[in-house]
């Protein structure tokens, strides 16, 4: 069982991915990575959230940005949004992200900032 449940919407936020992979293999937590967009899958990302065990999530999307509010609409569990610079320097992104409406919480991270989601996770995890 993973611990925590890194969620992408595109293979092309892998690099950005790879920052929360380097810290999480270095503290030796165990996670496990999805490609999953919430505008073109919507019944399997909300399928796999239901099913998994994960006590964290990591959503990292650019543009739009939706799949971290997606995921914490079908959980009660943490989820940390990680806006990536696909267009407009990564701010529709951040802003997407930050936004959520009331009763939809989604913890946010700088933009690029995979490795800071990682440490956060880890520190929800030791509460």
């Amino acid at each position: 069982m993973a611990d925590i449940a890194i969620i992408m919407g595109s293979e092309s936020d892998m690099p950005v991915a790879e920052k929360a992979f380097n810290i999480l293999d270095e503290k030796q937590i165990d996670y496990n990575v999805e490609v999953i967009s919430a505008h073109r899958n919507p019944e399997e990302l909300k399928k796999y959230i239901e099913k998994s065990e994960a006590k964290v999530f990591i959503a990292i999307a650019g543009l739009a940005a939706a799949l971290p509010g997606v995921i914490a609409s079908h959980t009660n569990k943490p989820v940390i949004g990680v806006p990536v610079n696909a267009k407009l320097d990564g701010l529709d992104a951040l802003l997407s992200i930050v936004q959520m409406p009331k009763g939809v919480p989604v913890a946010c991270v700088g933009i690029d900032r995979a490795d800071n989601a990682a440490i956060l996770a880890q520190q929800i995890l030791n509460t």
